[in-house]
């Protein structure tokens, strides 16, 4: 199963442009999305990087028929088995859920390869 970074995530839901390969297998396999996207999307809307016409989040992947992925103290623990190439929390969690769970996450971040050999990067 596929698990969405949020990189993904923002441009799924808005209906912008993503490589059809990963629209194909998302649409054939489904895919899942962390609750830790939905928090990073609304950090980056409440500093002004980001701008949503939405008032839920939630809401939006239930309609686009994605799964959760929600984080368990596993999860959280996890993280301690991951080498620090970089610091942001929300990517490590992201990368721990993944591993835990036998997950690809599908990301425009080629640094996720290095934690993950399966990582789906694709082009911006």
């Amino acid at each position: 199963m596929l698990l969405l970074d949020t990189n993904i995530l923002i441009p799924w839901l808005a209906g912008d442009s993503i490589p059809e390969p990963v629209v194909e297998q998302i649409q054939t396999d489904g895919a899942y999305v962390s609750p830790v996207s939905i928090w990073e999307i609304w950090i980056k809307v409440s500093i002004g990087k980001l701008r949503l016409e939405t008032e839920s989040l939630v809401a939006e992947v239930d309609t686009a028929q994605l799964s959760w992925l929600n984080v368990t103290p596993a999860h959280a623990e996890a993280i301690k088995d991951l080498p620090l190439l970089h610091r942001d929390p929300f990517d490590r969690l992201l990368l721990a859920q993944a591993r835990a769970e036998g997950c690809k996450i599908v990301t425009t971040d080629a640094l996720f390869a290095d934690y993950l050999p399966d990582t789906w990067v694709v082009a911006k």
